[in-house]
C-alpha cells in the first residue's frame, strides 16, 4: 500500500473510533481531539512531536486558564479582557522560545481549544472536578495525541506490508 493510501486508511479508520469514542461512552469534545491530532503531526510526528504536541498544548492550556481566570476576577469588562488575551497571547510566544516547545501553532492549540470547551461545555474556568474546561481540554487533547501517534504507526504498519499472491 501507498504512504498516502496507508496514512488515508489509518486516518479514516480511527477518526470514526474517534468520533463514536467522543459520542458514546468518552464525552469530551471531538474538535478538540482532532486539533490534538493535527497538532501531533504539525510538531512533526513520532515520539517527539508527541511530546513537543502535548507539551505546548498544555502550555497553551495553562495560559489560557490563567487568561480566563483574570477574566472571571473582572467581569462584564471587554477592555479587562482583551488586556488579558493580548498579554496571554504574548505569554504563548515567549513560551515557544523554549527548544521543548518551538512550534507557536500548538500552543495556541491548547489556548484556543480551552477557551472553546469553555463555550461548549458552559462551564467556568473556575468549576472545580472533572467539569473543569481546562481539565476536558488537557484530556482531550491527550486522547488526540494518542489518536495521532497510533494512526501514525497504524498507516506505517499498511505502508509496509507487501501484497501477497
Amino acid at each position: 500500500m501507498t504512504p498516502l493510501l496507508a496514512l488515508t486508511t489509518s486516518i479514516a479508520v480511527l477518526g470514526g473510533i474517534d468520533t463514536y469514542l467522543t459520542a458514546t461512552i468518552l464525552p469530551i469534545p471531538v474538535w478538540v481531539t482532532f486539533i490534538a491530532w493535527a497538532s501531533f503531526f504539525a510538531c512533526g510526528g513520532g515520539t517527539a512531536g508527541f511530546v513537543k504536541s502535548i507539551a505546548s498544548n498544555a502550555v497553551g492550556i495553562v495560559i489560557s486558564s490563567l487568561c480566563l481566570l483574570a477574566i472571571a476576577a473582572v467581569p462584564n469588562s471587554a477592555a479587562f479582557a482583551g488586556l488579558s488575551v493580548g498579554l496571554g497571547s504574548g505569554a504563548m510566544i515567549l513560551a515557544s522560545s523554549h527548544r521543548a516547545l518551538g512550534f507557536p501553532p500548538a500552543i495556541v492549540f491548547g489556548f484556543a481549544s480551552t477557551v472553546g470547551t469553555v463555550a461548549a461545555t458552559g462551564h467556568s474556568i473556575t468549576d472545580a472536578g472533572i467539569a473543569n474546561p481546562a481539565f476536558i481540554a488537557a484530556f482531550s487533547m491527550l486522547v488526540g495525541a494518542t489518536f495521532g501517534f497510533v494512526s501514525e504507526k497504524f498507516a506505517d504498519i499498511l505502508a509496509t506490508r507487501r501484497a501477497v499472491v
